[in-house]
């Protein structure tokens, strides 16, 4: 190696970070997390709980105060839906957050509407 090569890649940064964040997990412990389930947090996150938490964690905290979708989350913590899943399952099993799967519609009444709209 060259004086002036580098084992740092700026390129493989964003890479590295989600295996980092999941500490090499690829699945979560949640097989029923979707992206428009509904996650919600059981409890306010204080200085002391998020002191006991990894930053993502209490990010993920912080941000579910009210219920927001996976989706959204991981839109705000900046990370991939798959390590979102994976943060989210951590907090279920700790009883932090808790998840509600959003309803899946009846696809006799969307072909329904589709019909009746086609009609207009």
């Amino acid at each position: 190696m060259s004086r002036g090569e580098t084992w740092f890649d700026e390129a493989a940064g964003p890479l590295v970070r989600p295996y980092a964040v999941t500490r090499g997990r690829t699945r979560g412990g949640q097989a029923d997390l979707q992206m428009i389930t509904l996650v919600i947090a059981l409890q306010r996150l204080t200085s002391a709980l998020s002191a006991q938490l990894d930053p993502e964690h209490a990010q993920i905290m912080s941000f579910c105060q009210h219920p927001k979708s996976v989706a959204e989350i991981s839109a705000e913590v900046h990370l991939p839906l798959s390590v979102v899943k994976i943060l989210i399952g951590d907090l279920i099993e700790r009883r932090l957050v808790t998840f509600r799967s959003a309803v899946t519609p009846d696809l006799q009444v969307l072909q329904a509407v589709i019909n009746g709209i086609r009609q207009l």
